[in-house]
This record gives C-alpha cells, sequence and structure tokens, in this order.
C-alpha cells in the first residue's frame, strides 16, 4: 500500500533532535517554528504530506512564518486531548486511502499505530529518515548546478 501521510508527534520528534533550534527550549514556538520548516523542506524532497501535532492549545501568538513556508498541517490537540488521540483518528481515518506513517517515540502509541494497520518509526530514525533525504537533495542540486555550468561556458 502506498504511503499517503507521515503523522509527527511534534514535541516527541523536538525531544529527541537537540540540535534542531539548538538553544530554545524545547516548548517553545521558536523550536516548534523551526521543526516546522525543517519538515516542510523535507515533504518537498520526499512528496509525501506530512502532519505535524503538537500537545496541547494553539498559543495566542501566531506562527511566524510567512504563509508559502507552511505547506505542511500543523495541529495542536486543545484542551482536554493529546497529540496521540488526534495521530490515533487520523490513521483510522486515513486507512481507506493507504498507509500512514507515525513518527513518535510513544512505544505504546508506536505499537497501537501498527496494530490499526499503519507504520510507525522512532524519532532517531525519521531524523536520520531527513538528514539522508536532505544530502541527496544536495547532491541532485549540485550535480545539476555542474552540469549547468558547463553547459554555460561551452555556450549550449
Amino acid at each position: 500500500m502506498a504511503l499517503v501521510r507521515i503523522l509527527v508527534d511534534g514535541y516527541s520528534l523536538l525531544h529527541a533532535w537537540p540540535q534542531l533550534a539548538r538553544g530554545q527550549p524545547r516548548h517553545t514556538a521558536a523550536a516548534r517554528e523551526e521543526l516546522i520548516r525543517v519538515l516542510a523542506r523535507y515533504q518537498d524532497a520526499a512528496g509525501t504530506p506530512v502532519t505535524v501535532v503538537f500537545d496541547g492549545p494553539r498559543s495566542a501568538r501566531r506562527l511566524s512564518m510567512p504563509e508559502d513556508v507552511q505547506p505542511i498541517e500543523v495541529l495542536f490537540s486543545g484542551a482536554g486531548r493529546t497529540a496521540d488521540d488526534l495521530i490515533e483518528r487520523a490513521v483510522h481515518r486515513f486507512q481507506p486511502f493507504g498507509e500512514v506513517l507515525v513518527v513518535t517515540d510513544d512505544i505504546a502509541e508506536r505499537d497501537l499505530v501498527i496494530g490499526m494497520g499503519g507504520s510507525a518509526w522512532p524519532c532517531a530514525t525519521f531524523i536520520a529518515e531527513i538528514e539522508n533525504a536532505f544530502r541527496q537533495l544536495d547532491q541532485t542540486l549540485q550535480r545539476h548546478n555542474r552540469r549547468e555550468q558547463a553547459r554555460f561556458r561551452h555556450g549550449k
């Protein structure tokens, strides 16, 4: 079955990735915004839609990123619910359309998602996937730029 969406437990990934938003507490808007930027870039490279879900209500402060930098879906669980609740509901709703990948370090949540027919990765695996995708994208761009420079130098 084709992968139709990646669902990310936002705070789980932020806590597992200390190099991201270095020096920022993991629960701040700045850390969330940096994660959203990276996930948007990954979505562009991978071509699979990404939804990131954060526990708690949306802060009164808007995300300070231009709209064109936010092609990913960002959800907040709201009061009385958790990110896990929203992720489980999304996995169930996406079942008819294909496989969903959930990224979380919550082992019980990963087991539940797999039991529902989805896939689940620990955050470290997804971080490695993102870094690999960015390396491949950079290599592709470098090759393309070298070809274009050579073509320009030769007047073609």
